[in-house]
């Protein structure tokens, strides 16, 4: 005989119930807090919609402290969502879209409708910067004058392992990050302007690069948009004493961005002995090497 589903407990919980549990968050002793948070957390994410009109609570303590079960709840099914977008999708996934389900798991109260946006609003200026010009070296040069001298991306060399840097809405909203979620910007501002612009990892660095039928320049966006050759890319490998791979060199698929971008996190909060946060990464990490 099959048994019934049980039912999630927050459904079991009657209305005075409900707010018995928010007045309590107010309760100023530690050990009330935990025994009411645990009944709360056990509710599961449906507690989020009879939880959230208390994160605007005249009480500054319910306030905080219901913003912060309400935000552990987000960042669950954010982290689900990633999650599954990694396992469903395939080299070819929508970086854009991975990028920003990312940062949800980390920040799931962006607006991704405005920075994407944004990202439009400066493609466009681009875009009319850019009516007349043909040659590789011009079109980046007025790219970079835009990005670097406008805009004032840049790259992060003082904090390597502020998380920030790897999370898109955080590098926008600063104007700085580490080479590969530059590069991130600019690629997306590139794609939007339909320029031939591929990212390429090469070992301990990341760059871009522009290929048509006439021209191979790649881009060094976190030295304010330097231009290589492919020469230069390969002293590269050689002061640094890698193998000269061609692999180094050769365009990495959306998925691959993604998963160094989350190999590179994992590393980070390993070094910060975030360990939870370690952890997650680690997920996001064996998933994307599917």
């Amino acid at each position: 005989m099959a048994t019934a589903s049980a039912k999630p407990v927050s459904d079991e919980l009657r209305d005075s119930e409900k707010a018995a549990l928010v007045k309590l968050l107010g309760d100023e002793d530690p050990a009330v807090h935990k025994v009411v948070r645990g009944k709360i957390m056990a509710c599961g994410a449906g507690a989020r919609s009879w939880l959230r009109p208390h994160a605007l609570s005249s009480d500054p303590l319910i306030r905080r402290r219901t913003q912060e079960i309400v935000r552990h709840f987000d960042q669950q099914s954010a982290d689900n969502d990633f999650l599954g977008f990694c396992l469903q999708n395939g080299v070819d996934l929508d970086l854009e879209h991975g990028a920003w389900l990312l940062a949800q798991t980390q920040y799931p109260d962006i607006n991704v409708e405005a920075y994407s946006a944004l990202l439009d609003s400066f493609a466009a200026e681009l875009k009319q910067r850019l009516e007349s010009v043909n040659r590789a070296q011009s079109v980046l040069t007025r790219i970079n004058e835009y990005v670097f001298n406008e805009l004032r991306f840049r790259g992060n060399e003082q904090k390597h392992l502020d998380p920030e840097n790897s999370y898109l809405n955080r590098v926008i909203d600063r104007r700085t990050g580490n080479p590969i979620n530059l590069c991130l910007v600019y690629l997306l501002l590139a794609r939007r302007l339909k320029l031939p612009m591929a990212g390429v990892g090469l070992p301990g660095h990341f760059v871009c690069r522009y290929q048509s039928a006439s021209d191979e320049l790649y881009v060094d966006v976190f030295s304010q948009g330097k231009l290589l050759t492919k020469a230069d890319c390969i002293h590269y490998l050689v002061r640094g004493n890698y193998d000269l791979k061609d692999e180094y060199l050769t365009p990495v698929s959306s998925r691959q961005i993604l998963g160094r971008i989350c190999n590179h996190l994992h590393q980070v909060y390993v070094r910060l002995n975030q360990t939870e946060e370690a952890t997650r990464f680690q997920r996001y990490v064996v998933a994307l090497s599917r």
